[in-house]
């Protein structure tokens, strides 16, 4: 915020039944700028209060902290500086900078800073109070070189740590972190020494107005969010549990996963100062399971409740969640790796942060891990923030005000300008039909396998046909998601094997397949080798809406049951066969 910003801000009329916000203001430099711009965030921040900011006096931090006294309602917000220590540690005393003087100098910060730690004590019993650390650099009051650090220099940095800790070990006291200043502020820019000098303020334009934006957020007290639902496959861990297996899935630096597992490291911490996690994963639930209780993962599986993992949609999974944890959206953040996932459960939760996971970018993981220990912060970590997982694994009642959203996924995708692409030409360079073959279980017509002669064999027969179908949506391509193979006799068409990743779940894709197919070659019956297996729920759940009841092997489809029990499809449909 520049400063004509900030007058702008505070020229804003207040209504006059409006509720007085008091703050103390309390150091020992002149307010000044730092006063304008601290007044003008927190009108942003409080637009339906009036906010009145009281100060001391110059040079006399000691007697503003022991003179103060509050009214109901107000706050203490206390800026220390160096010169707050010892005078001759600022410019404008003119105090001697004498070899000699350098030990009276750190004594005297010494017994200052035991003074301010006691005053602030005793501050906070009566009202909240924040407090900042000196943000300046020390004056070139040592004997070394700039580059050489002398040890009364780090003497006194000791004397401010000490301070530090002594004051943010009492819960009354919020403490501005000095690494988050270090951050937004260069610190070769916040020293003013001009209207230090002329008019006692030290700091520039730039370093007041962040400063002033760290302690308005500082004051202004957001509750911490409660619970976080998060995906499994390429989020939680690297690689699709579906196609790899248990043991194919990672989160080990070795297999250049190392950026899952410091995720599972931080969502344990964030567990154990009481926040809720729940897994919400398109997935088969036994192997999830299995994966969730390897030896080696760093984020046990009783950290989690609940676990909604199925092949429905996702908003649905999140739905039912917040019916167990029985709080509401805008207490959760969903993080998923799919912008599509996370765009349908935002569209069905609005109130929800929802967090695309950035699995390949490193600075953007990190950054994500530091965005959500802010949204979760707390300053204190209760016994009851311990015992709420264990409370709602018992007690997991619907919230009456939790309005049911549980069918809000039905019609998102058809928003979703979806296209699918079609391609009934074998291509023996593509290895993608081979490996979803080989890799795929949840939506697979049988289980089969090939071996890649076995496979090359496969596709050099003349009357074997393969439809590949790859999916992409406004929110990001999925690419080549769908296999049927087969084998075509005359006007009959056998599929052998048939499979799709979990990714293109609830997008009824396999509707399209099936629509293709019948239109494309110009069929009335369709022939499947299926076959059940303990991991194919999805292409079961799939027939038995077809046929009213689950097939237990081969079966046809007739095109008119398929035509009559098919939902009204809304994808775009590319043919690449003949191109």
């Amino acid at each position: 915020m520049r400063l004509l910003e900030a007058l702008e801000v505070l020229k804003q009329p207040v209504c006059d039944s409006a509720p007085t916000r008091e703050l103390f203001l309390v150091c020992g430099f002149t307010p000044l700028h730092l006063k304008t711009f601290l007044e003008a965030h927190l009108r942003t921040l409080f637009p339906a209060s009036r906010v009145e900011i009281k100060v001391g006096l110059y040079g006399d931090l000691d007697g503003n902290l022991s003179r103060l006294q509050p009214s109901p309602g107000s706050s203490a917000c206390i800026v220390i500086e160096w010169a707050d220590l010892d005078s001759r540690l600022g410019i404008r005393s003119l105090g001697s900078w004498r070899i000699g003087d350098i030990d009276d100098i750190a004594e005297s910060a010494q017994r200052q800073g035991k003074r301010f730690a006691y005053l602030i004590a005793q501050l906070a019993e009566r009202l909240p109070t924040y407090v900042a650390m000196p943000t300046l650099s020390l004056p070139p009051v040592f004997s070394t070189r700039e580059i050489q650090a002398h040890h009364k220099a780090c003497e006194l940095r000791e004397i401010v740590a000490s301070l530090a800790t002594s004051i943010s070990t009492n819960y009354r006291v919020r403490l501005l972190d000095a690494q988050l200043v270090d951050e937004i502020s260069p610190l070769a820019r916040r020293f003013d020494p001009q209207t230090e000098i002329s008019s006692g303020f030290p700091y520039s334009l730039e370093h007041a107005s962040k400063l002033a934006e760290l302690l308005a957020n500082l004051l202004y007290d957001v509750p911490p969010k409660k619970g976080l639902i998060t995906d499994l496959d390429d989020t939680l861990w690297s690689g699709i549990l579906g196609e790899i297996g248990v043991e194919g899935v990672a989160w080990d630096i070795s297999r250049g996963a190392h950026l899952h597992g410091l995720y599972q490291r931080f969502l344990d911490s964030l567990a154990s100062s009481g926040a809720l996690l729940a897994i919400a994963s398109k997935n088969d639930r036994e192997l999830a399971e299995k994966a969730l209780s390897r030896k080696d993962i760093l984020l046990p599986q009783d950290r989690l409740f609940p676990l909604e993992i199925n092949w429905g949609s996702k908003s649905t999974s999140v739905y039912r969640i917040l019916k167990q944890w029985n709080i509401m959206p805008g207490d959760v953040v969903f993080v998923d790796d799919s912008p599509a996932e996370v765009a349908e459960v935002e569209a069905s939760f609005p109130e929800m942060e929802c967090v695309v996971f950035p699995k390949s970018n490193c600075r953007a993981v990190w950054q994500l891990i530091k965005h959500l220990r802010h949204r979760f912060g707390k300053g204190v970590v209760t016994a009851e923030d311990e015992l709420r997982l264990s409370s709602i694994r018992r007690t997991s009642d619907l919230a009456g005000s939790l309005q049911a959203r549980g069918n809000a996924a039905t019609n998102f995708f058809r928003g979703a300008e979806a296209t699918i692409q079609f391609s009934l030409i074998p291509d023996a360079r593509d290895n993608r039909a081979f490996e979803l073959i080989n890799k795929s279980n949840q939506f697979n017509l049988n289980g089969r396998r090939f071996s890649e002669p076995e496979w090359q064999n496969f596709i050099g027969d003349p009357a074997t046909f393969i439809l590949t179908a790859s999916y992409e949506d406004k929110y990001s391509p999925l690419g080549k998601i769908a296999v049927l193979a087969g084998k075509r006799s005359g006007s009959a068409l056998y599929v052998n094997s048939w499979v799709m990743s979990c990714r293109a779940f609830s997008r009824c894709i396999e509707h399209q397949c099936l629509k293709y197919l019948f239109e494309k070659i110009g069929i009335d019956q369709i022939t499947f080798d299926f076959k059940i297996t303990p991991r194919n729920a999805p292409i079961q759940n799939f027939f038995t809406e077809l046929l009213g009841e689950l097939p237990a092997s081969a079966f046809a489809i007739q095109k008119s049951t398929f035509d009559a029990r098919t939902p009204a499809l809304f994808h775009r449909v590319v043919d690449v066969t003949n191109a």
